[in-house]
């Protein structure tokens, strides 16, 4: 299934909103629109909730008698 674009609500924010002319606004994809737009599509940045629940799940640290899959024993000097 495809979407379709809303070429009217584009050319407006396009022209209107980020003052393009129409050769310009036409040499741009949709995708360069969007980005200029500010709409990348892409997830959010980590933030401090995301980082403490990598952390949690994978610590840099391995508790004692721990398999850390290097293959060598931790308990061992």
């Amino acid at each position: 299934m495809t979407t379709r674009l809303d070429w009217p609500a584009m050319m407006r924010a396009g022209m209107l909103g980020l003052g393009l002319k129409p050769a310009e606004f036409w040499a741009l994809t949709p995708a360069e629109l969007r980005l200029l737009l500010g709409q990348t599509g892409a997830a959010a940045p980590l933030n401090r909730a995301g980082l403490d629940a990598l952390l949690a799940a994978y610590p840099d640290q391995v508790k004692e008698g721990e398999d850390d899959g290097s293959g060598r024993d931790r308990g061992a000097g």
